[in-house]
């Protein structure tokens, strides 16, 4: 990936990468990831997917008591609004950085990057690369209330 497009990536997150191997890997897909890999190691979005699954949870969980949700109801209902693919999808649509996602050849010709599970899905391995890159909950968390202050009020 050119440096200039994950400088613009990076703008678009507010988060600069230490590491920027790790933002790469969150933006590709297990296809593009196959056909690469003739003799050379091409890592995938795949794992980074659950794990930034799981701190979104626990992020979002945390943000939400600290606005005010007080019933295990209201924040279970908020936050599974917050998370449904289309969400996700539609948050990572305003960043506009879709057209980084590194898409098999097959995956171009269905042009899955419009479709809202790919873009939820790359945005929590984005989320993902962010926390290993930062090593901090806490980063991490200030930065997910930025980019989710629109769907947390």
């Amino acid at each position: 990936m050119k440096s200039e497009h994950i400088t613009f990536i990076e703008e678009k997150l507010g988060y600069t990468f230490l590491d920027k191997n790790l933002l790469v890997r969150a933006l590709t897909r297990k296809a593009f990831a196959q056909e690469q890999q003739q003799g050379r190691n091409c890592e995938d979005q795949e794992v980074y997917r659950i794990l930034g699954d799981a701190i979104l949870k626990a992020i979002l969980t945390e943000l939400l008591i600290e606005r005010g949700y007080s019933s295990r109801e209201s924040i279970t209902n908020k936050k599974s609004e917050i998370e449904r693919r289309e969400s996700l999808g539609n948050l990572f649509r305003d960043l506009d950085i879709a057209s980084f996602i590194r898409l098999g050849r097959g995956e171009q010709k269905q042009n899955i990057v419009q479709q809202s599970s790919v873009l939820g899905e790359t945005f929590e391995a984005l989320i993902a690369a962010i926390y290993l890159d930062t090593k901090s909950y806490e980063v991490t968390k200030n930065l997910i209330s930025k980019l989710f202050s629109s769907l947390l009020s």
